[in-house]
């Protein structure tokens, strides 16, 4: 009993890794969007606003946290759920975009706000347990 116990520990430690490595990874390839977007101004040019590479630059070092938080997920717990509140708050404000585009005639893609809602959802669902305090001096 206790060695199944162990064993389901074990691999859903495992997938929580290859999870924060894929999201991690994700997050850290934006980094090509935001040199596109710096290298030819067009935040500046095009779109007219500075939003989408401020926007970009947060999620480039949440990767690379994740990617460290990949390691011990157990010794990351905080980064794990700040990752995963952060994906859930961000298909929370563009589903209101989402609707509020809707209702004035425009269409956008919600696919993102599904990709983002899903991301959020599976880093949570995948959060590791808290560990007990032990006082120091306790075996």
């Amino acid at each position: 009993m206790i060695a199944q116990i162990k064993e389901v520990n074990v691999k859903r430690e495992r997938l929580t890794q290859i999870v924060l490595v894929i999201v991690g990874l994700v997050n850290l390839a934006l980094i090509y969007f935001l040199y596109l977007d710096l290298r030819h101004s067009s935040w500046l040019l095009e779109q007219k606003s500075e939003c989408e590479p401020m926007f970009l630059s947060f999620f480039i070092p949440a990767g690379v946290f994740l990617l460290l938080a990949a390691r011990k997920p157990s010794e990351h717990r905080s980064m794990i759920a700040l990752a995963a509140w952060w994906n859930i708050s961000h298909a929370t404000v563009m589903a209101i975009q989402t609707v509020e585009a809707r209702i004035h005639g425009v269409h956008r893609n919600f696919m993102d706000v599904i990709l983002f809602l899903v991301i959020g959802i599976a880093l949570l669902a995948l959060l590791p347990a808290k560990r007990e305090a032990v006082a120091p001096g306790v075996a």
